[in-house]
């Protein structure tokens, strides 16, 4: 076996063992641990349950402002919609009836031009009857 390795191998032994030896105390912390912990947690219970309140606080004033802001818009679409309403109203009363719609108009115009046609055709052919064959 070389050396290299075996002296990489003593190094990464003797680092292990100061790796997991224990920390000295502290002697400026007198206060076990146990009890620090416990002063820490209910500290943080009572932010905790006071940050709870505030927003909760804070919800239904949001909830407030919501309401008023939602109402305020709520009147004003109303009378939008009453205005548009009257509005409507005047221009069907200003406007002068129809007989036939659009569609309707585009129909009669061609059910107009085909019975043309026939006339036309009627009235080209002389009103004589004449033999109608093919002719080979």
């Amino acid at each position: 076996m070389r050396l290299s390795p075996l002296c990489l191998l003593l190094v990464t032994l003797s680092i292990g063992a100061y790796a997991q030896a224990e920390p000295g105390t502290d002697a400026g912390n007198s206060t076990p641990l146990s009890l620090s912990a416990g002063a820490q947690i209910t500290e943080l219970q009572q932010r905790l349950k006071e940050s709870e309140r505030l927003r909760d606080e804070l919800n239904i004033q949001l909830q407030r402002a919501d309401g008023e802001r939602e109402s305020a818009q709520l009147a004003r679409l109303r009378q939008e919609n009453q205005r548009l309403k009257l509005q409507l109203k005047e221009l069907q009363a200003n406007a002068d009836p129809r007989l036939l719609t659009d569609q309707q108009q585009w129909f009669v115009t061609g059910g107009g031009v085909a019975l043309l046609a026939l006339l036309c055709g009627i009235f080209a052919s002389g009103g004589r009857r004449q033999r109608r064959q093919w002719l080979n």
